[in-house]
């Protein structure tokens, strides 16, 4: 590909900045904000200016780590992935076409003050012109923006030094009068004035000595136009009447007119509508580009990166963008726009905030020749700022800004997801921080071997069943010369009584205490044979667990039918109410296993399965097998994460340890003699459709660990490992 000339030097960078930032901000915005704020809209625009501050150093350090890939969504979707790229892209269309739109709506007006026109039919017209001329490929030269930038510079300061002599102190009074509310709110409306700050990173590649002048040209625009802004409203509030301004739809005109005369309001007027038309263009130009990369991306239709062989145009993109700023012209109230314009720019720069963290954090090659100061509180204060902004901003605002985030999260899981592979660096960043998480819980486990197993017999086993369970229950505490209680429970009907007859021992029952005594000589392994009757089974086995304050319960669980699925089975609710851990096995046979799987379910290995499996290994001399379940869309960073999580886990284990992952058709190379894996997740679902894992051969005992909720993951850890393992 041929590259782009690297030619634009620290004065033009600073060009582009500030043009993209006038407009909107200074021509309406402060009789909006003057409604909400009153006189306090000063300190509103110089607070607004230091919010960006985080946002800006972010964007400054992205966009000299990647001068090449350019753009607030590109960074977004690179650095945390495709669902919030999703996010990032919609959000930024939506914002950029408020902005388009708020510039048309407020600039129509003064254009009216030179001709009598009706207003938003005006604003659709130069609206469809607006669309007209994107589509057909004519576009502003640099000279003409530049231009632009010089007028409006001109005449703003032409305003504000012929003006500032006309301040009258007494109009400020009052100043506070809106309160912390008043002021955060008008803050958050006028932030999208600095919403053009960054835009300079999208031309990174064309910017010499980009290390140096991006963020020199960005930070130091956004200094001289929160001066700017500061100024120009601290004059337009000192030379009007309290309240005279406040909602008015031309404010810099009204403030010319009683300072600099007719001939004031015209070059104003001139500017205004130079200003507002040019943002208004550049926002339907860079908007549209937005759909466009989504598409390249497979984030949206493939028609909307189609380019028109005529006009050489992304035609589906552009117009799918017009038809927005149509809607919005025709229905939403100028200040709406103006918030909602506000309230997407804000998301967006929290979002930048968080992928510069991500890009630190995660494992991907990221070398910026400038990096942000402060690191990260500059960021952690950037994003908690701007939540708080969002909060302060309206019910209008705030339900554009979730509806648009969760129409993008439907969006993605709907259409973008089955499409894409990628993934964000800060998925692998917490992917690490989770698989580190769970390597510590799983260390701290490793020490905490039961010392006490109670073997709940609740149904009719043959010797050898009988036998596999102790045996499994032998294993797990012989490392500490620990102690097995088998009971045999028994379950009369509630009408009989529990009578000392009914207690009395059977020859079965002295049969059963003979074969336990023997166990205990065969294994090893202190163990104690009991018998108890109760009219509920299930409640007499946790009631016994919690009395003898035993560590685990190991009992057999078939396979169940339809109507123990669907009303219960008695082990179920001893899984859902006893006091310590719960093996539930799935019992083919347990005969010195010397190939034990430890199952994942693509999360990190439960911590008490990890203990289990290396306990059943240990015993027998047997290898431990750690085994995922095959991701087709796993990426080789993916398999890196994981295969690097996988090595740390083996040193922990006093066994070998091998990795091999499920074939493609979800079989095993070679059949295991157990499986350990994690008990399903409890609700409606797993209880209807659980059986056995995913790939289990049909002829392997299965050993499904449910931990005590002490030692369960949280809501949040669980959701954290299902989304990044």
């Amino acid at each position: 590909m041929k590259e782009l000339e690297r030619d634009l030097g620290l004065p033009s960078v600073f060009a582009i900045s500030i043009g993209a930032m006038i407009g909107s901000g200074i021509f309406i915005l402060p009789a909006l904000a003057l409604e909400v704020a009153g006189p306090a809209v000063i300190v509103a625009y110089a607070l607004a200016g230091l919010l960006v501050v985080p946002a800006a150093l972010s964007k400054s350090e992205m966009a000299t780590a990647m001068p090449k890939a350019g753009g607030t969504y590109i960074y977004i979707e690179r650095g945390m992935g495709p669902l919030l790229g999703t996010v990032a892209g919609v959000g930024t269309w939506f914002s950029l076409s408020f902005k388009g739109a708020l510039a048309l709506v407020g600039g129509v007006p003064y254009l009216l003050l030179l001709f009598d026109l009706p207003l938003q039919p005006v604003a659709l017209g130069l609206a469809a012109v607006l669309i007209l001329v994107n589509v057909v490929g004519a576009k502003q030269t640099g000279r003409l923006q530049v231009a632009i930038v010089v007028v409006m510079l001109a005449a703003l300061g032409w305003f504000a030094a012929g003006s500032a002599p006309s301040v009258e102190q007494a109009n400020y009074a009052g100043f506070f009068d809106a309160g912390i509310g008043g002021l955060l709110a008008a803050t958050g409306l006028v932030f999208v004035s600095y919403a053009g700050v960054t835009k300079v990173a999208s031309i990174a590649e064309e910017v010499e000595n980009p290390g140096r002048n991006i963020p020199l040209g960005i930070l130091g625009s956004l200094a001289f136009t929160t001066v700017l802004y500061v100024a120009i409203v601290a004059v337009l509030v000192g030379v009007t009447d309290p309240g005279s301004v406040a909602g008015s739809l031309t404010p810099m005109a009204v403030a010319a007119e009683s300072t600099l005369g007719q001939f004031g309001v015209v070059v104003v007027i001139l500017a205004a509508i130079l200003a507002l038309v040019s943002t208004a263009n550049a926002g339907v130009l860079s908007s549209s580009r937005y759909p466009f990369a989504m598409s390249r991306d497979e984030l949206a239709p493939p028609s909307f990166s189609a380019v028109s062989e005529r006009f050489g145009t992304p035609v589906a993109s552009i117009t799918l963008t017009g038809a927005v700023l149509l809607v919005l012209i025709a229905f939403v109230p100028i200040l709406d726009i103006a918030k909602l314009a506000s309230a997407f720019q804000i998301l967006v720069f929290g979002l930048i905030n968080v992928a510069v963290v991500a890009f630190r954090e995660g494992n991907a090659e990221y070398e910026p020749e400038f990096t942000s100061p402060l690191y990260p509180w500059v960021q952690v204060f950037g994003v908690v700022t701007a939540a708080l902004l969002l909060t302060q901003m309206g019910s209008t605002a705030l339900l554009g800004a979730v509806a648009i985030t969760l129409g993008s999260v439907v969006w993605y899981v709907l259409y973008a997801r089955s499409r894409v592979s990628r993934e964000g660096v800060v998925t692998d960043a917490v992917r690490r921080q989770v698989g580190q998480s769970a390597l510590t819980r799983t260390a701290s486990a490793m020490h905490e071997t039961p010392r006490e197993v109670l073997v709940a017999l609740t149904k009719d086993l043959d010797d050898e069943r009988e036998r596999s369970l102790v045996a499994v229950a032998a294993d797990l505490v012989r490392p500490d010369d620990g102690r097995v209680v088998v009971v045999r429970f028994e379950e009369v009907p509630d009408q009989v009584p529990l009578t000392e007859d009914a207690a009395a021992q059977s020859s079965t029952d002295i049969s059963y205490e003979a074969r336990i005594e023997a166990l205990s000589a065969e294994l090893g392994v202190d163990i104690e044979a009991d018998e108890i009757v109760s009219h509920d089974t299930k409640r007499a086995v946790v009631n016994f667990a919690d009395g003898r304050g035993v560590d685990t319960v190991v009992a057999e669980h078939e396979p169940l039918r339809l109507r123990s699925r669907l009303f219960g089975d008695p082990i179920d609710w001893v899984v859902r109410h006893a006091p310590c851990d719960v093996l539930l096995v799935d019992n083919l046979g347990y005969d010195n296993p010397e190939r034990v799987v430890l199952a994942g379910d693509g999360g990190p290995y439960p911590p008490r399965a990890v203990g289990v499996a290396e306990a059943v290994a240990a015993a027998s001399g047997g290898d431990v097998l750690l085994r995922q379940p095959a991701t087709p869309k796993m990426t080789d960073q993916h398999k890196r994460t994981v295969g690097e999580y996988q090595a740390e886990l083996s040193e922990l284990l006093s066994v070998s340890v091998r990795s091999e992952p499920l074939r493609a058709d979800g079989g095993w190379s070679q059949d295991p003699d157990v499986v350990v894996r994690r008990g399903p997740e409890r609700g409606v679902q797993s209880a209807l459709f659980t059986d056995r894992p995913a790939g289990t051969p049909p002829r392997c005992t299965t050993i499904t660990v449910y931990p005590h909720d002490s030692r369960q993951p949280t809501f949040a850890q669980r959701l954290l490992e299902r989304l990044t393992f």
